[in-house]
């Protein structure tokens, strides 16, 4: 009996990007300022109050998650908003106007104001998210989505490379060949000042260059030019170390693209055959050669007669679910092209639950909230999820009942927890007399040992050891009382 082989789609592709995107800034250390421009705020009253006083503001930095960067685009976008006001912060520090924090977080602050280029940074920052967020955005979904993903990913690696790499030398690139571009060698690199950094950064390096008194050296422009290059390229290398277009499986379902098809059935054939192939390699299709030659056949016919339909030319992926959409079109006709196309879909783009996840705990996230409150935040916020919105979620008897007993059910719980801290309590309170008593016990026997002992000395020696012993005998009795107000204790709260 034959063995069956994994089937392979790479890791993560969310996590993949994440991971490019903290690699592609860590020369700047954005993350800091980021994290020090919300943390110098947060959880202070006063020093909001003296803030909002001088600036007349009550916007503030927005918290950075460090594990999510491209979940960060609104905080680059707030702290770009609020930097002059916060300028304003420290030159008043700086001023003796108002007191200086004394915190890692300012000191961090008053660094980056030294920092000529750093609004073009935070620029850069933002024009990479931005070109980030939508494939991020779209494949958060439960969907099944891995057909468009060779497509939206080659075409995400080709807008980072056409930032700084020879376009001459991306054309007619397949997604395959993008993952083996060599873009350590800087011979495939444009000139530093052709690199394209956003229209962001380069009108805040305009700005400092025409700035009467404060602007910039040619050679600070020219640095800064180079190190958003190497962040590209650090960006570009870690999205083609772990990419899922590495994986045949990944680029030969693409396949089941509806425009794809409409557009180009051969080519799609051809990658249904490379996948049932594989397939068949992997051990992995029932039925063997005979199976697969009937799932071509079936395909090659569908896509003669059925894809013609303009429907397939207009499809548009989460604006309607492709699932749905592919099993009408060949459930009927082509019954093993369909169960075929059901394993294909069950495959995973990647980890949406998870990553989707941290977006949905901002929604529920309240400070000091116990882990069985968010736990049934979350369970709320994901079935008023898959009803559509609040205003799509039945109200049937029993919830009407649950929500008319809720106080009633809430006053018990709270007598449960209460007894349960009770009860935890006199557990307590018991191990410490058990405990008091093995302590009593064990100073009992010391001191009759000592006792014996100085029955066969005399002199001093004698006298060391019974008022050692005596000594024992005291803190016995002491342990002896503590132990019986102990025992009453716990006898009056089990009455």
């Amino acid at each position: 009996m034959q063995s069956c082989m994994e089937l392979k789609v790479g890791s993560c592709g969310l996590h993949t990007l994440h991971n490019a995107v903290k690699a592609g800034f860590t020369m700047w250390q954005l993350d800091k300022l980021l994290r020090a421009l919300h943390f110098l705020f947060h959880n202070v009253p006063a020093r909001r109050e003296d803030f909002t006083a001088l600036t007349g503001s009550t916007c503030f930095p927005l918290p950075f998650c460090g594990h999510r960067w491209v979940e960060n685009l609104p905080v680059a976008e707030r702290a770009f908003q609020v930097w002059p006001v916060i300028m304003q912060y420290v030159d008043a520090v700086k001023q003796k106007k108002l007191q200086n924090p004394g915190t890692a977080s300012y000191d961090t602050i008053e660094a980056a104001q030294a920092d000529p280029l750093i609004i073009a940074k935070l620029q850069f920052l933002l024009a990479i998210s931005r070109t980030f967020n939508p494939f991020l955005t779209k494949y958060q979904t439960d969907e099944p989505v891995l057909p468009f993903l060779a497509k939206d990913l080659s075409e995400l690696l080709k807008s980072l490379l056409r930032c700084f790499f020879k376009r001459e030398l991306l054309h007619d690139l397949t997604p395959l060949q993008l993952t083996k571009v060599n873009v350590a060698d800087e011979a495939n690199w444009v000139p530093v000042m052709n690199a394209d950094i956003g229209l962001g950064a380069e009108s805040a390096i305009r700005a400092l260059q025409t700035e009467p008194g404060g602007g910039v050296g040619e050679l600070s422009v020219l640095i800064f030019r180079r190190e958003c290059r190497q962040g590209l390229v650090t960006m570009v290398k870690k999205l083609q170390e772990k990419s899922p277009l590495k994986f045949p499986v990944v680029r030969a379902i693409a396949c089941l693209d509806p425009t794809s098809m409409h557009r180009d059935p051969e080519w799609c054939l051809t990658k249904m055959k490379t996948t049932v192939q594989k397939f068949l390699q992997d051990n992995q299709l029932a039925g063997g050669i005979s199976a697969g030659d009937v799932i071509v056949q079936q395909f090659e016919s569908f896509l003669t007669v059925e894809v013609r339909d303009e429907c397939f030319l207009s499809f548009q992926p989460l604006q309607q679910r492709f699932d749905v959409f592919l099993h009408s079109a060949i459930s009927k006709s082509y019954p093993e092209l369909s169960k075929f196309c059901q394993s294909l879909l069950i495959l995973s783009h990647g980890q949406a639950t998870v990553e989707r996840g941290f977006s949905v705990n901002k929604q529920v996230e309240t400070c000091n909230i116990l882990e069985e409150s968010m736990e049934a935040l979350r369970l709320i916020c994901d079935k008023v999820s898959a009803c559509g919105g609040v205003l799509k979620v039945p109200l049937t008897k029993e919830l009407l009942a649950s929500v008319a007993s809720a106080r009633s059910k809430y006053r018990i719980h709270l007598e449960q927890e209460r007894k349960k801290k009770e009860t935890t309590r006199q557990s307590l309170k018991r191990k410490e007399a058990e405990d008091e008593l093995e302590v009593c016990n064990t100073l009992q026997k010391d001191a009759d040992q000592l006792a014996e002992q100085a029955e066969g000395k005399s002199g001093s020696l004698m006298v060391q050891l019974i008022t050692k012993s005596n000594t024992l005998r005291r803190r016995h009795i002491e342990k002896l009382n503590d132990l019986e107000q102990t025992k009453k204790f716990i006898a009056n709260q089990m009455n």
